[in-house]
C-alpha cells in the first residue's frame, strides 16, 4: 500500500499543472509581482521534481536500482518502453530548468518560466499519462 500511496502523491504533484495553466497570460504579474513570480517558480519545480516517480517505478516494478540523475532516470525509462524517446529528450531538457530552479545557478527569467508554462506542460501532463498506463498494465488496477 505504500508504494501506491507514494505513486498518488507524485501523480498529485503533476497535477499542479493546472495552476500553472492558469497563468499562461500574465508576463506582465511574473516581471512586476515576486509573489506571483516565486510561486510559479516554485509550482513549476515540484511538477517537474515528480518526474521522480520514475526511481519508485523503475526500482520497485523492475527490480533494479533506479539511476542517479533526472536525465539517467529518463533514458532507463525510455529503454524500459515506459515513454516514448522523443518524450525522454523533452522531458531531459527540463532537467536543467529543474536545476536553475532547484540549485538557483541564476535567476529564473520571467520569459523561461512562461515559456516553461506555455509549451513544456504537455509533455509533463504526457509523461502522467504514460507513467500511469504503465502501472495498469497487467496489474488489473489503475493508478
Amino acid at each position: 500500500m505504500y508504494f501506491r500511496d507514494k505513486l498518488l502523491e507524485k501523480i498529485r504533484c503533476l497535477e499542479r499543472l493546472r495552476y500553472l495553466e492558469s497563468k499562461q497570460g500574465i508576463m506582465g504579474e511574473i516581471e512586476g509581482d515576486y509573489e506571483v513570480k516565486s510561486a510559479i517558480e516554485r509550482n513549476s519545480q515540484i511538477t517537474i521534481d515528480a518526474i521522480n516517480i520514475g526511481e519508485m517505478v523503475i526500482s520497485k516494478e523492475e527490480g533494479t536500482r533506479p539511476p542517479e540523475t533526472y536525465r539517467e532516470l529518463l533514458l532507463e525509462l525510455g529503454n524500459l518502453g515506459i515513454i516514448p524517446r522523443e518524450l525522454v529528450v523533452e522531458l531531459s531538457k527540463m532537467a536543467g530548468f529543474r536545476n536553475v530552479l532547484v540549485h538557483q545557478y541564476e535567476e529564473a527569467d520571467p520569459l523561461r518560466l512562461l515559456e516553461f508554462i506555455k509549451f513544456k506542460l504537455d509533455d509533463l501532463r504526457a509523461f502522467t499519462q504514460y507513467v500511469r498506463s504503465y502501472l495498469s498494465r497487467d496489474r488489473g488496477s489503475s493508478v
